[in-house]
């Protein structure tokens, strides 16, 4: 789908202020609101805009561990990778699967309480999923950037 300027204006407006009502977003991006509404649902129906979701503070929850595992997976196995992602899916505390191409086939981002929980995920839990070859654990110290705002 192609955007025009007046679509960029408004897709500026909306990742400045994600939770402003239409008639704000158009009010900012110089349009009335009807225009700007119409404009959002055919961003929508041509899936630049695939929906709103809740940022969750996982801290606040009391979730004070994040861990990013990196996998490789045994590749000798012709259904490992849909094997593995189906018994990732089913860990609770998994809130990111992703596959790559390359050395590493899949990273976790998982959530723990503390250590001695995340220790009892990992045992009980991670270490029980099939296929794994290899498993690198990388732990979250800080976020420096997290934005999904594009320069348009």
């Amino acid at each position: 789908m192609q955007i025009d300027d007046i679509d960029r204006r408004i897709l500026r407006q909306l990742m400045a202020e994600p939770e402003a009502a239409v008639a704000r977003l158009a009010e900012r991006a110089g349009l009335t609101a009807a225009t700007c509404w119409r404009r959002l649902e055919r961003m929508r129906a041509g899936g630049v805009l695939k929906g709103q979701e809740a940022v969750i503070d996982w801290r606040a929850l009391g979730y004070e561990v994040e861990v990013s595992l990196r996998f490789t997976l045994d590749k000798t196995e012709p259904r490992a990778f849909d094997e593995f992602i189906a018994a990732a899916r089913e860990v609770a505390e998994v809130i990111e699967i992703q596959t790559f191409l390359g050395r590493v086939d899949v990273r976790l981002d998982l959530v723990a309480r503390d250590m001695g929980h995340y220790q009892e995920v990992y045992r009980d839990k991670i270490l029980a999923l099939p296929h794994i070859a290899d498993i690198e654990a990388l732990m979250h110290v800080a976020v420096i950037k997290a934005s999904e705002a594009l320069p348009i």
